[in-house]
């Protein structure tokens, strides 16, 4: 994925010294280099966009909000086809202040899904409902295990809409194998991507996820399923980390790739 102290040339330079020929963007690098000019650098240098992240944020219940978060979403689908990517990684959102309707959250998901799901595959794009750890429900995703997101993926076509399977939001579940082959039947592994668990969290969580192979998660167990369920796809990892984003950015690439080869490959 996208390498915060990284500019978008010095990734695209270091994927290529690494042997790395696949890379998963986050929106805002790409807006500050520019999207055409990130669509050219990634095409130059022979790299495939695995997936954008991210869309979504479906849940507000005041109509301008609800029209402007539609809005952004259609632009993340294009952006998401002009850099030559099929997948659009979608965080769905948390409560609106005030609100303790969890259900309502959800039928709004579904409401948004209905709509951007033709104008995605119009252009090519498909969505992938990433389902968040429980703690993140309030405030960010409100969609929690993978039951959930398929619930609400299974109501539309699986060309316009799959999941996520992320090991930092689902490794706790039980029911996750079960549901990553239900998945897989149904076509809706629209990406994979790795972060280990370790603790102590950080406060506010959102920057806790792992290198792989420090925390508590088996990723070749998790990767075991998911090629079970039929998946063939891109692996991608996703740090969020406070410490490793003090690194060296260079470096920390580097001894990603290495520990994609030591617990994963």
């Amino acid at each position: 994925m996208t390498v915060k102290q990284l500019s978008m040339p010095e990734l695209v330079e270091a994927c290529g010294e690494l042997g790395v020929a696949n890379v998963g963007l986050w929106r805002e690098p790409v807006q500050t280099y520019g999207l055409e000019a990130t669509a050219k650098l990634v095409r130059d240098a022979g790299l495939t966009v695995t997936t954008l992240c991210r869309g979504g944020f479906f849940t507000a219940i005041d109509p301008q909000e609800r029209a402007k978060a539609l809005d952004d979403n259609r632009r993340a689908v294009d952006e998401a086809a002009t850099l030559g990517t099929d997948v659009l990684v979608l965080v769905s959102g948390g409560l609106p202040a005030g609100s303790k309707d969890l259900h309502g959250a959800r039928e709004r998901i579904a409401d948004a899904l209905g709509e951007l799901g033709p104008y995605a595959e119009e252009r090519g794009v498909k969505l992938a409902i990433e389902p968040l750890h429980p703690m993140y429900a309030s405030d960010r995703c409100v969609v929690s295990t993978l039951a959930q997101a398929l619930d609400l993926a299974e109501r539309f076509p699986a060309h316009q809409v799959g999941v996520t399977v992320d090991t930092y939001h689902i490794w706790w579940d039980d029911t996750a194998p079960q549901q990553i082959a239900r998945a897989g039947a149904g076509g809706r592994i629209h990406t994979f991507q790795l972060a280990d668990w370790t603790t102590p969290l950080p406060e506010g969580v959102l920057t806790g996820r792992g290198q792989i192979g420090d925390g508590a998660i088996d990723m070749r167990e998790w990767k075991g399923y998911v090629e079970a369920a039929g998946y063939s796809g891109a692996i991608e990892v996703e740090l969020f980390n406070d410490g490793l984003w003090a690194r060296d950015g260079r470096e920390v690439l580097a001894e990603t790739a290495q520990r994609f080869v030591e617990y994963a490959a």
